[in-house]
C-alpha cells in the first residue's frame, strides 16, 4: 500500500488549497478513504471521509461547508478541496486507508494558513 499526498503549502486566511492523495498497491475502487490532520501538540483527527463509490461523504464539524472530499477511481486519487481557510486549519494533512483495525497512512503534507 502506498499513499502519496501533495498540494500543501502556505496560504493566507480566506484562501484555498487542493490536496491530492495518489494511491497504489491495493484495489482503490472498493476502499473507503479518509483525510486526517494533526496540528503541533495535538492528536490526529479525522477531517473527511468518502465511501468507495463517492456517494457518501462525512466531515468534521470544524470543516463542514468549507472542505470537500472527492475521488477519481480512474486515477486512484482522492482530493480535499479546502476553501475559506483559517489559521486553525494549519496542520499536517494525511491520507488514510482504513482496513478493519489497521490504518495505512501517507507521509503527510503541510498546510500553513497565515492570519
Amino acid at each position: 500500500v502506498q499513499l502519496v499526498e501533495s498540494g500543501g503549502g502556505l496560504v493566507q486566511a480566506g484562501g484555498s488549497l487542493r490536496l491530492s492523495c495518489a494511491a497504489s498497491g491495493f484495489t482503490f475502487s472498493i476502499s473507503v478513504m479518509r483525510w486526517y490532520r494533526q496540528a503541533p501538540g495535538k492528536l490526529r483527527d479525522m477531517v473527511a471521509a468518502i465511501t468507495s463509490n463517492g456517494a457518501t461523504t462525512t466531515y468534521a464539524d470544524s470543516v463542514k461547508g468549507r472542505f470537500t472530499i472527492s475521488r477519481d477511481n480512474s486515477k486512484n486519487t482522492i482530493y480535499l478541496q479546502m476553501n475559506s481557510l483559517k489559521p486553525e486549519d494549519t496542520a499536517v494533512y494525511y491520507c488514510n486507508r482504513p482496513v478493519g483495525t489497521i490504518n495505512f497512512w501517507g507521509q503527510g503534507t503541510q498546510v500553513t494558513v497565515s492570519s
